[in-house]
């Protein structure tokens, strides 16, 4: 059995995924591509060094912020905690809100160390997609988001064939949990996290920046490059906050929809107010795939 919790930012991901695996025998995969790095720590709401001694914890500092890190290593390397964990007669746990990289992980996507051979552009975002659609005519892919349509355009220029849009799961037995609130709830609680952040967001920010002035991870991740733009003096204080509170409402928006429509998920909506309701539903699903 593999476990899969998924969700929005700030949801409570991670205090579900300590509890299951305390109570199935489970280490955690880290499946959120920030806390991968060393030193994005706060900005990533990596699991507190607390938490991890609660729980073996894997795929967590395991990068430097000015190396690159790609899905097609994030593949590899959780596929191989994976053996690890199930080797040792234990339950893989993967916990994050980057569904690309679960998604690569889980399924049966054969991808190659040049997809990540990125080729930059000047076309919009229209221009990029009907290019796709052009030789790709049942694509599905999110006209806004650029990213995603500069990976996809990358390989049609590569001459890399885009992945199958529905691969087959690579595991058996896997079980994805996915948590939930009412979005008023949820964009509360983001926007008290990021006020909770400060200042020692802002230290950590500078201090990575000072270091790696390059690293591609700062200049995208949220909370990172609403601060590097305030420190370069594109932004003020006041506005970078509230620039970090909405891109994280903005992202979590996404997360959802991409779970929704990528991985069959038994949703759960989440009790604030009696936690242990939540773990025991969690539970309850588990039992019925053992």
């Amino acid at each position: 059995m593999i476990i899969a919790i998924v969700g929005p930012t700030g949801v409570g991901k991670t205090k579900l995924s300590i509890a299951l695996a305390q109570k199935l025998n489970g280490e955690i995969i880290n499946a959120d591509s920030v806390s991968l790095y060393k030193g994005l720590d706060i900005g990533s709401a990596k699991p507190t060094k607390e938490e991890q001694k609660k729980v073996v914890h894997h795929l967590i500092d395991i990068n430097m912020p000015n190396e690159e890190y790609t899905i097609y290593n994030y593949q590899k390397d959780c596929r191989r905690k994976i053996k690890e964990i199930k080797d040792k007669g234990k339950t893989p746990i993967l916990v994050g809100g980057s569904g690309l990289y679960l998604k690569a992980a889980l399924y049966n996507y054969d991808l190659k160390e040049e997809n990540n051979k990125i080729v930059t552009t000047s076309l919009t975002n229209e221009q990029i997609y009907e290019e796709l659609k052009q030789k790709y005519p049942q694509i599905v892919i999110d006209q806004n988001n650029r990213q995603r349509l500069i990976r996809a355009y990358s390989k049609l220029k590569n001459n890399i064939p885009i992945e199958k849009q529905n691969p087959k799961p690579y595991y058996k037995n896997i079980i994805i949990i996915g948590l939930k609130t009412d979005n008023k709830i949820l964009y509360e609680r983001i926007n008290n996290r990021v006020l909770n952040m400060f200042p020692n967001l802002l230290d950590e920010v500078k201090n990575l920046y000072q270091k790696y002035p390059e690293s591609k991870i700062l200049h995208t991740a949220i909370g990172y490059k609403e601060l590097i733009d305030y420190l370069e003096n594109k932004t003020s204080f006041e506005q970078s906050i509230e620039l970090i509170q909405k891109n994280s409402r903005h992202y979590a928006k996404r997360q959802y929809t991409f779970f929704r429509h990528q991985f069959l998920v038994n949703w759960l909506n989440v009790d604030y107010q009696d936690f242990n309701k939540t773990i025991n539903e969690a539970l309850s699903i588990c039992q019925k795939f053992t």
